[in-house]
């Protein structure tokens, strides 16, 4: 039990800006830190999903309401996601050879396509979230649930690109085959309490969802030869991204 507290604690430490109380990074204690990363993801949907209770109630436009939405998980998640997908966004539009994408993945330096591609995110999603009904919002909000069980699943499963670094030493740590079914439980726990709240949001949702682990995998194998936590960032910002098209899309055909 006390491995499972320090690897909770580990995870909202590692993947959030929440204050937790001191723990050791030792081996032993980051072996299930992934188990515990989908909670980052349930705290961060508690908070959308409040926000779009509450705003209803509050004199505030549809623009500052978009806004606080677009910008919570970047507020809650310190940006730790967003920087992997900046990071991949510059290599893999350098078009340079495997060694050197790798390279410019730990180059701390933005490049323009960075930066490009930033602006491109933010501005999508401020659409996509200001076409949001509360229906939408409400699928959403367990959407930031299900990428973290995506991600955390695909660290224990797919391959890395090197041997050093963050996913690196996850995979190496992490119990592979616990944290795989850890996650992939707590997949199917969502997945299942999304489709009684609401059913065609959650289709629409995991039917974008799957397609981008997809494209990551096959993305991350071609151009990287396998994972890294860097490339764990995009495809977070990628899947929740377009299960937000899919969710919206979903409302203005049945709704």
């Amino acid at each position: 039990m006390k491995k499972l507290w320090n690897s909770l604690v580990l995870a909202f430490a590692m993947y959030s800006s929440v204050p937790t109380p001191q723990a050791d990074w030792e081996k032993e204690n980051m072996r299930y830190i992934l188990c515990c990363f989908p909670l980052v993801g349930a705290l961060l949907g508690a908070l959308v999903y409040g926000w779009g209770m509450v705003s209803m109630y509050l004199p505030v436009g549809q623009t500052l309401r978009t806004v606080v939405f677009v910008l919570l998980p970047v507020l809650l998640t310190g940006g730790i996601h967003l920087d992997g997908y900046l990071d991949t966004c510059d290599a893999l539009h350098s078009y340079a050879d495997r060694e050197r994408k790798l390279e410019i993945l730990k180059d701390p330096h933005a490049g323009a396509f960075a930066i490009i591609f930033g602006i491109s995110l933010f501005v999508l999603n401020f659409g996509l979230w200001s076409q949001l009904s509360m229906r939408g919002v409400r699928s959403l909000a367990m959407g930031f649930v299900v990428s973290r069980c995506l991600s955390g699943w695909s660290i224990a499963v797919f391959p890395c690109a090197k041997d050093t670094g963050l996913a690196a030493s996850f995979q190496d740590a992490a119990h592979r085959r616990v944290v795989g079914v850890a996650c992939f439980v707590q997949l199917l726990a969502t997945a299942g309490v999304a489709f009684f709240v609401e059913p065609a949001g959650a289709a629409c949702m995991l039917a974008a969802a799957l397609p981008a682990l997809v494209w990551y995998y096959v993305m991350s194998g071609r151009q990287f030869g396998g994972i890294t936590g860097d490339l764990a960032g995009w495809f977070l910002q990628v899947c929740e991204c377009m299960m937000a098209a899919a969710v919206v899309t979903g409302d203005m055909i049945w709704f």
